[in-house]
């Protein structure tokens, strides 16, 4: 049987200054359907953070709902699905049971129940993200001996191995962080969760892990398993979109495609709606210069090598480039630091006079205002405030 791993959709996770990704969720996942239909796969294994929110936009669940339904319905595809770290674990499993019969089969907060769904020769173990208090709530005669969350995954699994059918191929499908895995700059729940992290050697026993929550594709060293007949395959499908910059610029998304008639692996790149890149330059290098269209059009990260970054040039680069996320230049307080402002930190100032002001003085006079400066501006501002007003 052929399964389609992906993961990491974030639904509903905003662009800088109020701005959606839906056009550029939607691209992908239309993509991946279309990776699911060429490939004739037998069903999809969807490994958590379907949302970026535990309580999702309208608009996400918008999206989910029509993805969701074209793929079960129209395509007729199975989907194994199950809750990540920033999901809503009970509002993703609703109906869960009803909607087995559609194709749809959700695991959304761990209870201890352990049924695979099967699949032909193939069982499919659906393993939502899980905590030591939820493991600990549910075998509180063997707590005293979880003391972290690796403890609680190596217990948890061992449950679910007394289930395993040594004659089918055996999948899990579990979002975790694994020790020594790579990160990118939108892992921003593990980055800050280091200690969440579990070994690979938790899942031995199965044939393919099929992990969320990095979103960078990868795969991780398989445990050595005491049986020498199989070999666990570990793997990160990674998001289907680019959600930062830096080390996930390069990154080539894909989904991942597992044959289980010889455990063969491949990975289709999903193509991208707008690419992300960062532009090094002068100011003048960076607003004169010739790019192609793509870049143009690409969410940009400009880094400004001789220039302040105020609202001037932020402007001036606007006007080039119309996805303009970030822009790093000179820190005024310190000319050896740097200072990164945000598309979303300007449009705050360009409604708030006074930062305006302060910004302005910055770019045109070179210095920061001084109180006895501000103190006039702010006059002034008030004595216009009072004509407007007709005081």
């Amino acid at each position: 049987m052929k399964f389609l791993h992906t993961s990491d959709w974030h639904l509903g996770m905003p662009l800088p200054g109020g701005r959606s990704y839906a056009a550029d969720q939607r691209y992908a996942i239309d993509k991946i359907c279309r990776i699911a239909t060429d490939e004739q796969v037998d069903g999809i294994l969807l490994s958590g953070d379907v949302f970026d929110k535990s309580i999702a936009s309208s608009e996400a669940i918008q999206i989910y709902d029509e993805v969701i339904t074209y793929i079960c319905t129209d395509l007729k595809i199975p989907v194994y699905m199950i809750a990540g770290n920033h999901d809503g674990a009970e509002r993703l499993s609703q109906l869960s049971c009803l909607l087995e019969n559609s194709g749809l089969y959700i695991s959304g907060s761990f209870t201890g129940d352990i049924r695979p769904v099967s699949a032909g020769d193939t069982d499919i173990y659906l393993l939502p993200w899980i905590s030591t208090d939820k493991v600990k709530s549910l075998y509180p005669e063997e707590a005293d001996g979880i003391g972290s969350l690796n403890d609680a995954y190596m217990l948890v699994l061992s449950k679910f191995r007394e289930h395993l059918n040594k004659n089918h191929t055996n999948i899990l499908v579990a979002h975790a962080f694994i020790t020594n895995a790579q990160t990118s700059t939108s892992d921003r729940s593990a980055e800050v969760g280091k200690a969440a992290m579990i070994d690979s050697s938790v899942f031995e026993g199965f044939d393919y892990v099929a992990l969320g929550h990095l979103h960078g594709p990868q795969d991780v060293t398989a445990p050595k398993s005491t049986d020498t007949s199989t070999c666990t395959k570990i793997r990160y499908s990674g998001s289907p979109v680019i959600y930062s910059f830096g080390r996930e610029e390069s990154q080539v998304k894909s989904v991942t495609i597992i044959d289980t008639a010889g455990m063969d692996i491949k990975t289709v790149p999903i193509p991208q709606l707008h690419k992300r890149v960062t532009l090094t330059g002068t100011f003048d290098e960076l607003k004169n210069g010739a790019f192609d269209d793509e870049t143009l059009d690409a969410y940009v990260h400009l880094n400004v090598t001789d220039s302040y970054v105020g609202l001037e040039a932020m402007a001036a680069f606007r006007d080039k480039f119309k996805n303009l996320l970030e822009i790093t230049g000179k820190s005024f307080e310190k000319e050896d630091a740097a200072i990164t402002m945000t598309v979303e930190e300007f449009e705050e100032e360009s409604s708030d006079p006074e930062a305006i002001f302060d910004r302005y003085c910055k770019d045109i006079m070179q210095e920061a205002p001084d109180e006895h400066l501000k103190g006039l501006f702010k006059a002034a501002l008030d004595r216009y405030s009072r004509e407007v007003s007709g005081e």
